[in-house]
This record gives C-alpha cells, sequence and structure tokens, in this order.
C-alpha cells in the first residue's frame, strides 16, 4: 500500500487530526524555515514524484452492474457513491464472480442485508397479526354492541305489551 502523507502538526492538534482519522489530510508544508519543507532527516516524508502505488494494486471504482462486469476476476474493485439496493446487486454478482472489493467485507454486508430482511418479515408477520386482532376485538366489540341493542328492543317489546 502507498504510504500516508499528512500534514506537519497533525499529531499535536485534535483539529488537524489527532484522534481524528477524517480530520487527517495533507497540506503542503509553506513555512519559511519549515523542516519538513527543506526535506530534511528524520522529518515526515512530503509528497513528490516517486510515491506512486504499483499497477497491481490499482483499484477500479464501480458505480454499477455494467463496470462491475468489466472487472475481472482477479481485479480489486471499489464501490462508489451507491444506493443500498444496488450496492446489494453489486455484492451478490461480486460474490458470484470472486471479485475482491476493498471497501467493504462482503460475507459481513450480505449477513446484516439478510439479517434486516428476516427482521423486517417478522416485523409485517407481527402488524398482521395485530391487525387480525384488532379486527377481531373491533368485531366482537359490535357483536356485543349489537346483542345489547337487541335486547333492550326485546326488554321495550315486553314493556309495551305489558301495558
Amino acid at each position: 500500500m502507498t504510504k500516508k502523507f499528512l500534514r506537519r502538526t497533525w499529531d499535536r492538534y485534535v483539529k488537524l487530526g489527532k484522534g481524528r482519522k477524517k480530520k487527517q489530510k495533507w497540506r503542503r508544508p509553506t513555512g519559511r524555515d519549515n523542516k519538513m519543507r527543506e526535506k530534511r532527516k528524520n522529518r515526515p516524508a512530503v509528497v513528490a514524484i516517486g510515491y506512486k502505488g504499483s499497477e497491481k494494486e490499482k483499484r477500479l471504482v464501480v458505480n454499477n452492474l455494467n463496470e462491475l462486469k468489466k472487472i475481472k476476476k482477479d481485479e480489486i474493485a471499489v464501490i462508489g457513491n451507491v444506493g443500498k439496493k444496488k450496492k446489494i446487486e453489486i455484492v451478490k454478482v461480486a460474490k458470484e464472480k470472486g471479485i475482491k472489493i476493498s471497501n467493504l467485507n462482503l460475507k459481513k454486508f450480505l449477513k446484516d442485508v439478510e439479517k434486516k430482511e428476516k427482521q423486517k418479515e417478522a416485523k409485517k408477520i407481527t402488524k398482521k397479526e395485530k391487525v387480525k386482532k384488532r379486527k377481531s376485538k373491533e368485531k366482537k366489540e359490535t357483536e356485543k354492541k349489537d346483542s345489547e341493542k337487541v335486547k333492550k328492543r326485546e326488554q321495550e317489546e315486553k314493556n309495551e305489551s305489558v301495558k
């Protein structure tokens, strides 16, 4: 893998990346007396020609299935900015073809997707059961009300017949 270049004082300040990977970025040293700019001994390396990674290490960015189909078995792919549905499709095809995806753990991703699908199905089933229970409860209540109305009518008819 290629060398990671970081700005001069990244390990000194939190805002520059101490303990925060997202903030660790390269900035060219420009100060007049900057030892890193002068490329002195025992100082971090400065970005320059010659640090480029090997051709084998090149990764191809994949944004859809057509781009994935162009990749050969031994090449490494990187999934670009893609939504979850397309990502699932791409991962399944990559697993079938035996293509390695560097920015994603295939097994773990597919396992999580399957787990979430099962949970979703279970939720649907529980919702259906809840709806059935609610409907049966409402039905019982309406039957109860109807039976009470019928009883009241019968009592009123008896009272009228007695008078």
